[in-house]
């Protein structure tokens, strides 16, 4: 997504949420307060740690797992292929690093979906 549909997506979620009750209003933000991710932690783990740790921040544990496997791989053998396994992860996951802005949006705007469909689901088994 563009950085411009991802606005609008939030712009979307943000006006479904005032249409929530206050008390249910106050539980979302208490919520989402605590699942969002912020883009520059994301940014500062893609880029001092290669090894996958920008992937377990944002709960994608498989693609975590592969980049941290392959540049332990890579390390292990450093003397032989290892340094182009690692440089291969690098140029993988370089494009992550310029995007990381976008990629956490797209996470906390899962989030707030999430929370929402949580939220009106409890509400509507509250009321009948």
């Amino acid at each position: 997504m563009t950085p411009e549909q991802l606005k609008d997506e939030e712009e979307q979620l943000r006006s479904q949420v005032n249409q929530l009750s206050n008390d249910t209003r106050k539980t979302f933000y208490q919520q989402q307060q605590q699942r969002i991710k912020d883009p520059d932690t994301y940014a500062v783990l893609n880029w001092f740690f290669v090894a996958g740790l920008h992937h377990f921040y944002l709960a994608n544990y498989p693609r975590g797992m592969v980049n941290l496997t392959l540049m332990l791989i890579g390390l292990l053998l450093i003397e032989s292929v290892g340094l182009l396994l690692i440089l291969l992860v690098f140029l993988i996951e370089l494009p992550q690093l310029f995007k990381s802005q976008q990629i956490v949006h797209a996470y906390n705007n899962r989030v707030m979906k999430t929370l929402l469909h949580e939220l009106q689901e409890s509400n509507k088994l509250s009321s009948s």
